[in-house]
């Protein structure tokens, strides 16, 4: 029997606070929202208490960011996908910022166990002044634990509304493209940081963010399986494969760090989950 669960998160600036108001179905919610940062901001924990998706089960979160509001999304563990011999197991996410809004969403990793009939979709619609830092990372069963992905298929779709769309499939029986020098080259861990505007940003800005990222990336375990770039005037990407999930979003949460004072003029607070 399929599972289905959906949450729609509503962010607000009032009275200065961003308050954070949400509906859910299903077993998937908001455990806490938290302010480490002052009222301006805030810090939402995204909880789905079964931590699992198998055939048929649907997970859809729909998170809109008012007028001037900033909110941060996270998660305390990472989703799994689970070995499927029927339908697909979604997960959909929807994120809609108004003018002068800021979202960071920053759940953590999928993990995608063998046998797994995956898709994760993240599209995101920005009115021209809203900007939205994110990322998207999907492991690719438990090389640690002796748990190869050797079966199933992940589908993956990442799109900025008018600018930007991936779409891409990763077969475990596709050897060239899991072990080959052009794909995967044996690594099982995929990451995609994303910094994205609802309108061109200025050059200047752009290549600050380049250089940034560059920067922890040379400097990074990871240099020579990672990369920066800005394939149009709305979208600064960071790529990076790894063999397993630590170094990647270490890498990942460095660049955050770098870009969080550079561009929003913020400290580079972390979330309270990620300590755990």
């Amino acid at each position: 029997m399929s599972w289905r669960a959906q949450l729609k998160l509503d962010l607000r600036m009032e009275a200065g606070r961003c308050v954070a108001r949400f509906e859910h179905d299903g077993p998937l919610r908001i455990l806490q929202t938290l302010y480490p940062e002052g009222d301006a901001i805030s810090h939402n924990v995204l909880v789905h208490p079964p931590s699992g998706l198998v055939g048929g089960d649907t997970l859809a979160v729909d998170i809109q960011a008012g007028p001037g509001a900033h909110g941060l999304v996270t998660t305390p563990g990472a989703s799994r996908f689970y070995r499927s011999e029927g339908e697909a197991a979604v997960q959909r996410t929807s994120l809609s910022l108004a003018d002068g809004a800021r979202l960071e969403w920053m759940p953590l990793e999928a993990i995608c166990y063998s046998g797994c009939n995956a898709e994760n979709r993240v599209t995101m619609e920005l009115a021209p002044t809203a900007e939205l830092l994110g990322w998207d990372i999907a492991a690719l069963g438990l090389p640690a634990a002796q748990l190869p992905f050797e079966m199933g298929t992940l589908r993956q779709h990442i799109e900025l509304r008018g600018a930007w769309l991936e779409r891409g499939t990763i077969s475990a029986g596709d050897e060239g493209l899991l072990n080959g020098p052009l794909g995967l080259a044996g690594q099982r861990c995929l990451a995609t940081l994303f910094f994205v505007s609802g309108s061109d940003m200025p050059k200047a800005r752009r290549e600050l963010a380049l250089e940034l990222a560059r920067e922890r990336i040379a400097s990074h375990p990871l240099s020579a399986f990672a990369g920066a770039t800005s394939p149009n005037p709305r979208v600064v990407v960071v790529r990076a494969l790894a063999p397993l999930v630590e170094p990647a979003i270490a890498l990942l949460k460095s660049i955050r760090a770098a870009w969080r004072p550079a561009l929003w003029g913020l400290a580079a607070t972390v979330p309270r989950t990620w300590a755990l």
